[in-house]
């Protein structure tokens, strides 16, 4: 039983699936930092210095009643809270990364095109009449002498 996990582990998919896993891993903590350091805080200062990660609305008063500046606070005083700047965060990073793998599958697509080259073009053809391959600008056959119709 050992010998066939270890030859079920091993096999190329799950390996490739492992790596793939590791590597959306490391690109997700990527992504997540771009949109908390990066991108927004930009568009908090241009709406007025606003912290999404920080907007909230609570449920129900802690054992400390609010008002709360962030979300830290409000969880510490055991209020309960809808945190949606971080929903808001949380859909940016899904859509930079859903942007990114669109971007890699846009790219492996086309090299897949330049890889794949145009059928040539016919250069012979069937006779009708003796069924052998002749060339395609013949007008009678080399094999039975039988004239050939031009296309």
């Amino acid at each position: 039983m050992l010998k066939e996990f270890k030859e079920f582990a091993m096999r190329g998919n799950v390996v490739d699936m492992a790596v793939g896993i590791i590597i959306g891993a490391a690109f997700g903590s990527i992504v997540k930092s771009l949109v908390a350091d990066v991108i927004m805080p930009p568009i908090g200062l241009l709406l007025g210095n606003v912290d999404f990660s920080n907007l909230f609305a609570v449920i129900k008063q802690g054992s400390v009643a609010g008002p709360f500046a962030t979300v830290a606070d409000a969880q510490k005083a055991g209020a309960v809270t809808i945190n949606y700047g971080m929903f808001i965060n949380t859909i940016i990073s899904f859509l930079i990364v859903a942007f990114a793998v669109f971007l890699l599958i846009r790219g492996i697509n086309s090299l897949k095109r330049k890889e794949e080259a145009p059928p040539e073009e016919p250069t012979t053809k069937e006779c009708p009449h003796c069924f052998s391959e002749i060339s395609i600008k013949a007008t009678r056959c080399a094999f039975c002498a039988a004239d050939i119709p031009s296309p």
